[in-house]
């Protein structure tokens, strides 16, 4: 991966509008100058696998996040897999019950792809992890349901959040399941030469 050299003077751009990568970035020290996210059409394609999907949706968010010469965008997807099926953020809460019911006693994938752009490049790289889910009674779904918790979370749960005492075990990046992995993101940050040093620019 060719890396440029740091600008400090480079702005960093976040095409989400996710506050859980806000608060990720938080945590390495990083405010956004500025955050816009794109508008695409995020349907898998017929087919399509879950690492592919994935991986393309970050690559066209970044591709439609309008920068100047002076800023670089960081954009991000995250989806859950359960083998080659596809489960992005449930329509309602009839489809979130769908999706921890069949994600229920088993083990799925998560997969966060991540993509920075400065110019007309584009650094891209994927984090796949592992995560077991317990047996789930139907008291147990109905009270996370009621909780809203679901709502814009793909798979229909967050690990950060009261799903995590659905989860004994995780295989895997723990920030890449909450929808950013942060030491590719700070290595993707820092070969487009935006430098790692914290605070807001």
């Amino acid at each position: 991966m060719t890396t440029l050299p740091p600008d400090p003077a480079l702005k960093l751009i976040l095409g989400s509008g996710s506050p859980r990568r806000l608060e990720l970035l938080a945590q390495i020290g990083i405010t956004p100058h500025d955050i816009r996210p794109p508008d695409i059409d995020e349907d898998p394609a017929n087919g399509e696998v879950p690492r592919d999907y994935v991986n393309r949706i970050a690559r066209q968010k970044a591709a439609a996040v309008r920068i100047s010469a002076e800023e670089v965008a960081l954009c991000a997807d995250t989806t859950v897999a359960l083998g080659r099926r596809i489960m992005g953020k449930p329509a309602d809460a009839s489809e979130a019950a769908q999706f921890l019911t069949l994600l229920s006693g088993r083990r799925h994938k998560v997969i966060t792809a991540i993509a920075v752009k400065r110019g007309d490049r584009i650094w891209q790289k994927d984090v796949q992890s592992t995560v077991a889910v317990k047996r789930l009674s139907s008291a147990e779904i109905d009270w996370y349901l009621a909780t809203g918790d679901w709502q814009g979370k793909a798979g229909g749960y967050a690990i950060q959040g009261p799903a995590s005492v659905f989860i004994p075990w995780l295989n895997g990046s723990f920030h890449a399941v909450m929808g950013l992995p942060l030491p590719e993101t700070a290595g993707l940050l820092t070969a487009a030469g935006y430098p790692i040093t914290g605070g807001t620019r």
